[in-house]
């Protein structure tokens, strides 16, 4: 151990200590040892550093609102993603932040996972080398990153308890390549868990995630922290390889290590090795902290210009109604033009030095245009009036700017979607213009997919995304060919929901989620089982027309081991300078065991003036073309043929060619003919089938336990059906949120919290509370939702009354 003479100076006590916070955003110093305490703030898209004594997530410092991941994973641009990191990493110099949380790299399993928008990718290649970029950037500059959230955390619904149910073969190719590309690859400073369980095992204790795979086999020697509450069985999270417990402030997991370790259930070279992994975080961060450093706002903003401009998508573009000329008069309709959506909500959302609105972003251009609101922002008010007033001043236009999206109570960090519509005020605006027979561009802001139902009634499609502070300067430049789109698509827009592949089993049934689609997420279910969708993976065009020219390979026979290498020609045959995307899919021809027809595997961004070529040259190696087998624990590859495509988006074949391994494995491994996995066609996954591929018994279905039943391990969620008293406190408790915060009852800030409240397990809450409520009180409260409340209150008062003699000892003490 790299620290071990420091820790052979520790106490038992000090050693534990040291694996929990100080309080929300520090590590304890141990001053006796010079020890310090380094700070830790949110932001993956943004600093999100906390004022001191601020209740709300929204009370922080003034900092850069960049755009979210949803935003810059669709910019396929990893140099891009290092320059995001470097400029966050300025910022936390400023404010002596050591570690930033970030980046988010889950898999975006359906579309309606309400934190979608942090996330870049529904595929892991993509995102896991989009990660690289961010944490080589932030790092650069000295300051930490903590990859997150480690593993299979792909919902907000039950996330604190949830189970997810997932083979193998599915875990390792899908939920943990994009953390081994980065672990690898990288090296963050930090890793955090999730909150969910992984096939029953909770995430902060899971030795095969944090210990076997993650430490042993990726060789990861960086530390683990957890999710803020994600804490379950404290000495058994140590033991597999959790070393830092978030939130701090409370003793009580820091008394369970001393007594684990006194007890002989838990081994004192768990906890040096903890020790050491954030000793060796700690004075390094510290080393580096620097005084009087300042950034600058305004080279920021510039930047968050560039990203939200390169990951902004062109979905569609008939009769080259974009670029908009600047000589000609428009009417903009929508209120989302002149109050944008341009950050998720949660623990991410960035207090923004400034917003620059469309309408801002086209004032800016000089650009001659009459605006009105059509909607309000409040989905659940009319606005019939509005709409009516937008109708009489479109007759007067030929080009008619409509700006729509979700607003914040369709989606944020804490809840998941429940469809993926636009607000039926957009969408009634969109149709109602599009009868009166005139050129219609749509601006759409949004965290994840929609559906389109007017899609064929409009000329123009573009995509913001959620595109941080600077998004309506970035989105005018685009419209009026200031800029031209670059951004691609990192993530499938189905035509319904029902088309989804999890359709059936999102987001499970209250304590398991069933992963039965398997590896197929995403394209890998679009394009296996033949099925439509509105855009698909990969897609987005430009104002210019790239030619895909050639393909040259020097051999088309290799071995296993042996690294694929081939040249691509592609030129810019439009009139406008632009970048290209081109991707690299691998298709297997017989593959001995169930594969989707064609996986990403590799990309490259570039810039050509009109009427320049170039020719690109990539590299591929043996993961390219294999999958996880369960059997060998390991990756391997078919021996046979495998396409190589290069493309413009998953469904394209612009270029191909053909390679043989001539050895590699021969066994076929399919799962029965009969089974959905070789015939992905509809959505519907026989359970038998999904035991076959599982190797598990499954989880047993969940009865929710009733009024008698509850313990504290559930939450008040659970007790509320059939206790009255759970029902009135969540009550209580959402009034007096919504007192404090003076929220609205659609706030999404409000309902992140009052929904991390009633799903939390009533364990945790006095690490939680930093200790304002203790066990005590905790197994009080239960005893009350049990229908026992004069019992409970009874033990209530006692523990009030124990703890206020507690506190007086402690104050007689420090006398």
């Amino acid at each position: 151990m790299k620290h071990q003479d420091l820790i052979d100076k520790m106490t038992l006590e000090e050693k534990a200590s040291l694996l929990s916070g100080k309080d929300n955003w520090h590590t304890k110093a141990i001053d006796r040892l010079n020890i310090p305490s380094i700070m830790m703030t949110d932001g993956p898209h943004g600093l999100r550093k906390q004022l001191d004594g601020a209740i709300g997530i929204n009370d922080s410092v003034k900092a850069t609102c960049f755009p979210t991941a949803v935003t810059t994973g669709s910019s396929w641009d990893i140099d891009l993603l290092y320059e995001l990191g470097e400029t966050i990493a300025e910022e936390c110099l400023q404010e002596q932040v050591s570690i930033v949380l970030g980046p988010g790299v889950n898999i975006k399993r359906s579309p309606l996972c309400g934190r979608n928008f942090e996330y870049f990718s529904e595929d892991p290649y993509l995102a896991g080398n989009l990660a690289c970029g961010f944490i080589n950037g932030v790092q650069s500059k000295n300051i930490g990153t903590s990859l997150k959230h480690f593993s299979a955390n792909n919902q907000e619904t039950r996330r604190l308890d949830i189970s997810s149910t997932v083979d193998m073969r599915t875990l390792r190719e899908i939920y943990l390549t994009q953390f081994e590309i980065a672990v690898k690859n990288s090296h963050p400073t930090t890793l955090m868990c999730s909150y969910n369980k992984v096939n029953s095992v909770y995430s902060s204790e899971n030795p095969l995630t944090l210990t076997k795979i993650l430490r042993e086999e990726w060789g990861y020697n960086g530390a683990v922290m957890s999710d803020w509450g994600a804490v379950n069985n404290r000495p058994l999270g140590v033991e597999a390889g959790l070393d830092l417990e978030m939130p701090g402030g409370s003793t009580i997991n820091d008394k369970k290590i001393v007594e684990a370790v006194k007890n002989g259930t838990l081994d004192i070279s768990f906890v040096d090795k903890a020790v050491d992994n954030l000793l060796d975080i700690i004075l390094t961060a510290h080393d580096n902290i620097k005084n009087d450093y300042k950034y600058d706002i305004d080279k920021h903003n510039d930047i968050a210009v560039k990203i939200a401009t390169e990951g902004a998508v062109l979905l569609k573009n008939d009769n080259n109604c974009l670029p908009l000329n600047k000589d000609k008069k428009i009417l903009v309709l929508g209120a989302l033009a002149e109050t944008p959506r341009y950050q998720g909500a949660g623990s991410s959302h960035i207090n923004s030095h400034k917003v620059t609105s469309l309408l801002d972003g086209l004032s800016n251009l000089n650009i001659n245009f009459e605006y009105a609101p059509a909607y309000t922002l409040d989905s659940k008010k009319k606005s019939d009036k509005l709409l009516d007033n937008a109708l009489a001043l479109a007759k007067n236009y030929d080009t008619i700017l409509l700006c729509v999206g979700l607003t914040d109570e369709y989606e944020a960090e804490g809840f998941d979607r429940t469809n993926i519509d636009l607000p039926i005020s957009h969408n009634n605006l969109i149709e109602s213009v599009a009868t009166l027979n005139k050129n219609i561009v749509v601006n759409i802001q949004c965290g994840s997919p929609v559906s389109m139902p007017w899609i064929d009634n409009v000329d123009s499609v573009l995509l913001s995304y959620l595109g941080g502070q600077a998004t309506g300067e970035a989105a005018a430049n685009l419209l009026y060919g200031i800029a031209n789109p670059c951004g691609k698509l990192a993530e499938t827009f189905p035509l319904k929901l029902e088309d989804t592949p999890c359709y059936n089993y999102f987001p499970g049934d209250g304590k398991n989620v069933q992963y039965r689609e398997g590896i197929y997420v995403g394209y890998r279910y679009y394009t296996t089982a033949n099925k439509d969708v509105l855009f698909p993976f990969g897609y987005g065009l430009s104002y210019t027309k790239f030619g895909y020219n050639s393909l040259a390979i020097d051999t088309n026979t290799y071995k296993v081991g042996d690294e694929v290498k081939f040249m691509v020609n592609i030129s810019n045959d439009g009139s406008f300078a632009g970048k290209e995307i081109v991707e690299v899919y691998v298709s297997p021809h017989s593959p001995m065991i169930d594969r989707p027809v064609r996986e990403l595997k590799a990309f490259k961004k570039v810039f050509l003036n009109k009427g320049e070529n170039t020719d690109i040259t990539f590299t591929l190696n043996e993961r390219s073309f294999s999958y996880f087998d369960v059997d060998s624990n390991k990756f391997i590859v078919d021996k046979g043929k495998y396409d190589i495509i290069v493309a413009r988006d998953v469904n394209d074949t612009s270029l191909i060619t053909t390679i043989e391994f001539v050895d590699g494995n021969t066994t076929d491994k399919h799962l029965s003919e009969q089974s959905w996995y070789n015939h992905p066609d509809t959505n519907v996954i026989d359970e038998k089938d999904f035991c076959e591929l599982y190797k598990m018994p499954l989880p047993e279905p969940y009865v929710p336990p009733k009024k008698g039943e509850f313990t504290i391990e559930h939450c008040i969620r659970d007790m509320m059906p059939t206790s009255s008293f759970a029902k009135f406190i969540a009550k209580i408790t959402k009034a007096i949120m919504r007192k404090v915060t003076h929220s609205k009852d659609n706030d999404p800030g409000l309902r992140m919290a009052y929904e991390t409240f009633i799903s939390t397990p009533i364990r945790v809450f006095p690490a939680m509370s930093q200790e304002t409520i203790s066990l005590q009180g905790c197994e009080a409260f239960v005893t009350m939702a049990n229908g026992h409340f004069f019992k409970g209150l009874h033990r209530m008062l006692k523990d009030v009354s124990n703890q206020k003699k507690v506190k007086r000892a402690r104050e007689q003490e420090n006398l």
